[in-house]
């Protein structure tokens, strides 16, 4: 049996960047777009009517942002997967995005493999955090911990279980990392790294590794 496509929507208040990235997304074969939004509202209601399992989401638009609209569609629709698409790289909305939720931030002038890719590892619930200021939001992070995953507390026994390659490797998804280019940095096999990303969301108790990550920085146990 195949499986089905990825259901991707496009959030956009520009009707000629919605044209283009449903171009490139309905002609691959295995992703579609199912429905379109122009403001943080429309989103609201294009979650509800389709339930994509990615959601493109810009953030300056009128009427409705696209991190309220976030944060609001995924009370009602926990498991899709929201990667932030804008034309600015500035750290309060990447760092923004990730306490409203979204699994990743991307520029619009992606490539469109860069596109394509980022809706990929979504789907996969890998972050896609990739931009040339992330390092300097996962240090800001750091500095308002508190507000991130407020109903989480860490058991100081988490820490202490992971082994020293554990933590380089959840080092590695804080920085939006695939498990192929974590196991070239670390020089260790692709398979390797998918049984320490494995251990690493058990012992957090976490579905995925954008949950992860968001836990290790709230608990500053990444760098």
């Amino acid at each position: 049996m195949t499986e089905s496509p990825i259901r991707v929507g496009i959030v956009d208040d520009q009707p000629l960047i919605r044209q283009g990235l449903r171009y490139v997304i309905n002609a691959q074969t295995d992703m579609r777009v199912i429905g379109e939004a122009g403001d943080g509202r429309e989103a609201i209601e294009l979650a509800r009517a389709h339930r994509p399992n990615v959601l493109l989401m810009d953030v300056q638009m009128p009427n409705y942002n696209g991190l309220d609209a976030t944060r609001d569609i995924l009370q009602i629709l926990p498991d899709c997967k929201i990667v932030i698409l804008t034309t600015f790289d500035l750290e309060d909305y990447v760092y923004d995005g990730i306490r409203s939720g979204a699994v990743g931030y991307l520029l619009k002038d992606a490539t469109p493999e860069e596109l394509l890719d980022a809706i990929y590892s979504a789907h996969r619930g890998e972050s896609i955090f990739r931009t040339a200021i992330a390092a300097k939001v996962i240090a800001q992070a750091f500095n308002h911990k508190d507000e991130l995953l407020d109903d989480i507390s860490l058991d100081a026994n988490i820490v202490e279980s992971f082994t020293e390659r554990e933590l380089e490797v959840l080092q590695q998804m804080a920085y939006g990392l695939r498990n192929d280019q974590i196991a070239h940095v670390l020089h260790i096999r692709e398979s390797t790294v998918k049984t320490h990303v494995h251990r690493v969301l058990q012992k957090f108790r976490v579905e995925d590794r954008t949950q992860a990550v968001v836990f290790a920085i709230r608990n500053r146990i990444v760098r």
